[in-house]
């Protein structure tokens, strides 16, 4: 059988091989049109890497019978609609292997060129170090973060489970495709993969299937070094079905072990298959030295003549024979499944219509009409809450116009507001249903959220404490990166929580999370600016959106007395302005603290000062304003003074060189909060007591 290895055979002392006893071990054949396209992928991936001066060629030429197979024979996808809603996901978490990808690509047809692969690496190509959402054709996700690509194959695969559930009707199958996934030894060492493995294994998403490059060897050597792990026992522990495929160049075993895995729609796959790092390369097959740098020209033309390969001492050179019977396969394949499933469409529409419209709607990321008549108004009478809680009403009133919203919380559901009275939860039988249990798994609910986004016609949110958030910065930053709509709902935002101390009392943060471009964080004042920050989120499709929100109740703020919260969308407004003229002091804050900057206010106000109130909900989207309108706000000239329950990193950009920024540069204590603020100086006294001593100064 084509490339079946001799397993009595060892690799020699440091594990090098001279080319001809990698021929012998592995029984390679040099002629077949399989092994031609098949090496295509290795010798495209060697080259690319080498242009470069940089790269990871060694696993792209291990695992590139699993791609070609994949890409042509067991995904279903369309080359030339790449955006096909019904087409197989494919997700490389071991996204340093990008070249495997591009090349599989490239040749079956996607809009990605020779030329291109020749850029690999270079400012603004097609191709870069690591595969890119929304920058290369074909690619589902940014990888590279090893263990995100994993969670995030995770969230497709909840997307399909729930989207099958929702719109599948008797006889009418439109929502019907599989999610792959490739990991690294890497990939499942990050704890990640555990939090996103193990919700994966008890939710039974029977059509995810993962195959794990058990290669045995990283950068700084053998895996052995570090990771000793039962791979086989681990996966099966989480639920999921255990397959194995003892030699990748084995395109047989791999469509038997594909089939099988597809056969089983109760538990997710997981394909443990030993492969060989630079597979063919005389010297450093097997080695570390074939991870992360390139083969160098003269063991590349070596590896080529090992291969078989026509042209060693030609760079780029794809045979026409390979090329012609890749697209053959994969551009014959998709469009005869894309035309089965319009055709399938076509009829689901006539039987169907409404369901179908709704489809189409949310596919295209259009929100439904009439939804924000639905937020609600607060008012003196219910108005006095905590935002978590105005939060919770907020949600709980668009779910009923929005099907798209799905989401729940790490595992802190009445804690974060995000419960929601007329939901049931998405279970196993249960996959329409949008509640969502993510578990104590904060890093695997962000991967997994992303995951859904990307998958499209759901708008997932997630809740856990503000704190938390630290533990799934990396799905955040690529929520922004690839600039997908996912509602982050951060509660107990400050030392507000009071009595369980500094270890869950956020600090630093705010300010780290407003340091992440393209995200949107909006702290709310009160319970009528929450309703704005929603309504924000919502329409917000070009990054992710965190709610940032209290536990400790937040005073109502009377409308008719003072500004509408409608200035939410622009970041910052005037909340109240001085009373007769123009400003001597500008106070800003967001969230809780705005109710200390409006007492202060008025302490200004009976000392002859004339202080204008600024709630900067957003720093991000007051920076997107216009500078006249900034200006509007922010008077130049006129001294700021802000304050704000965290560090105050953030707002020297707002105060400027001569303000005064107040906030906690130390860590927090277990107390009542009120304790707290006053004890740390979040008090009124220090915001008039700076105020006067700007406008002092001025004068």
């Amino acid at each position: 059988m084509w490339g079946q290895q001799n397993p009595t055979s060892t690799p020699c002392a440091g594990g090098k091989r001279n080319a001809l006893s990698a021929l012998i071990l592995y029984g390679m054949p040099t002629s077949t049109l399989d092994a031609l396209c098949v090496n295509t992928v290795r010798t495209l991936s060697m080259d690319a890497v080498q242009k470069a001066n940089s790269g990871h060629p060694g696993t792209p030429m291990a695992l590139a019978p699993l791609g070609y197979r994949l890409f042509t024979r067991h995904m279903k996808h369309d080359p030339i609609d790449p955006h096909w809603a019904d087409r197989d996901r494919f997700v490389l978490s071991c996204g340093h292997a990008s070249m495997l990808l591009y090349s599989c690509l490239y040749l079956s047809g996607y809009e990605l060129t020779l030329e291109d692969l020749k850029q690999f690496r270079q400012w603004e190509s097609r191709t870069p170090g690591h595969p890119e959402y929304g920058h290369t054709a074909g690619v589902e996700t940014t990888t590279g973060p090893l263990g995100q690509g994993i969670g995030n194959a995770i969230g497709f695969a909840v997307a399909e489970a729930h989207m099958a559930a929702t719109f599948n009707r008797d006889g009418h199958s439109i929502v019907d495709h599989h999610t792959f996934f490739i990991c690294s030894d890497g990939d499942l060492m990050e704890g990640i993969s555990h939090e996103a493995c193990s919700f994966a294994g008890h939710f039974k998403l029977g059509k995810l299937i993962g195959f794990y490059d058990d290669n045995h060897i990283t950068i700084d050597g053998s895996t052995d070094l570090t990771f000793t792990d039962d791979t086989s026992k681990r996966f099966e522990a989480y639920g999921w079905q255990v397959l194995h495929l003892a030699d990748v160049n084995d395109l047989d075993a791999i469509d038997a072990v594909v089939a099988e895995a597809k056969a089983d729609t109760t538990r997710p796959t997981m394909v443990v298959t030993r492969t060989h790092i630079g597979f063919g390369s005389p010297t450093k097959q097997d080695t570390s030295a074939a991870h992360g740098e390139p083969l160098g020209a003269d063991e590349i033309v070596a590896t080529k003549k090992a291969l078989g390969w026509e042209k060693p001492n030609e760079s780029f050179y794809v045979p026409a024979d390979a090329l012609s019977h890749w697209r053959g396969q994969t551009l014959e394949r998709g469009a005869k499944a894309h035309a089965e499933w319009n055709t399938r469409h076509d009829a689901y529409a006539r039987a169907h219509s409404n369901d179908a419209g709704e489809l189409s709607r949310r596919l295209a990321g259009d929100l439904p009409d009439g939804w924000e008549k639905v937020i609600p108004a607060f008012t003196a009478a219910n108005g006095s809450v905590a935002s978590r809680a105005a939060s919770n009403t907020v949600l709980n009133a668009l779910v009923a116009v929005m099907p798209e919203l799905i989401g729940g919380s790490a595992g802190l559901t009445p804690s974060n507001g995000t419960a929601v009275e007329t939901w049931k939860n998405f279970a196993p039988g249960a996959y329409d249903m949008r509640y969502m249990h993510f578990g104590i798994r904060e890093h695997g609910m962000g991967s997994i959220m992303n995951g859904m986004a990307l998958h499209g016609g759901l708008v997932p949110f997630g809740g856990t404490f503000l704190i938390f958030s630290d533990y799934m910065r990396p799905p955040i930053r690529l929520a922004s990166i690839m600039k997908q709509h996912v509602i982050f709902i951060y509660t107990h935002d400050s030392i507000g929580l009071g009595e369980d101390g500094p270890t869950h009392q956020p600090v630093e943060q705010l300010s780290a999370l407003r340091a992440i471009p393209g995200i949107t964080l909006i702290r709310p004042a009160d319970a009528t600016e929450t309703a704005e920050a929603w309504r924000v989120a919502v329409q917000h499709k070009h990054g992710p959106v965190c709610l940032v929100l209290t536990r400790q109740k937040l005073a109502y703020i009377d409308r008719t007395k003072f500004a509408s919260a409608a200035g939410v969308a622009k970041g910052g407004y005037v909340l109240a302005d001085a009373d007769g003229g123009k400003p001597d002091v500008v106070l800003m804050s967001s969230g809780s603290e705005v109710g200390l900057i409006m007492a202060a206010r008025e302490k200004l106000g009976e000392a002859g000062v004339k202080a204008r109130v600024v709630s900067l909900a957003s720093h991000e989207l007051f920076a997107l304003q216009t500078q006249s309108y900034r200006d509007s706000v922010l008077p130049e000239g006129v001294p700021r003074v802000s304050i704000e329950a965290a560090h105050t990193m953030s707002w020297y950009r707002w105060v400027g060189s001569n303000g005064v920024a107040i906030g906690i540069d130390r860590y927090g204590a277990s107390a009542p909060f009120e304790t707290i603020y006053t004890e740390l100086g979040l008090t009124v006294e220090k915001v008039v007591e700076a105020a006067r001593g700007l406008v002092k100064k001025r004068s």
